[in-house]
């Protein structure tokens, strides 16, 4: 479970910054909005399986309320992703 989440943190944090770092200015620098549709779709997927994975870990490993707030709000900031992927996520796996 703890993998899943981990991999979905790092799958998530890509997808954002490939959104916001190269869709995004193609789009309204360049004028190709081409790539942004299934940049934006492969984002939100893989945001709502993030935000879903976060809840079901925290409700089956009994994380408390700040650790799992914390991932959640992970989610919302570009390259947080990877800090929880790093600090939470293992220290968790490491000391459980």
């Amino acid at each position: 479970m703890i993998k899943a989440l981990s991999i979905l943190a790092i799958l998530e944090g890509i997808s954002y910054l490939l959104l916001l770092g190269v869709c995004m200015p193609l789009k309204y620098i360049f004028g190709i909005p081409e790539p942004t549709y299934p940049v934006g779709l492969a984002h939100g997927v893989l945001f709502v399986a993030y935000c879903a994975m976060v809840v079901f870990v925290a409700i089956s490993m009994k994380w408390k309320a700040k650790t799992t707030l914390m991932a959640l709000a992970a989610s919302l900031l570009p390259f947080a992703p990877f800090v929880v992927e790093k600090r939470i996520l293992r220290e968790y796996t490491v000391s459980k």
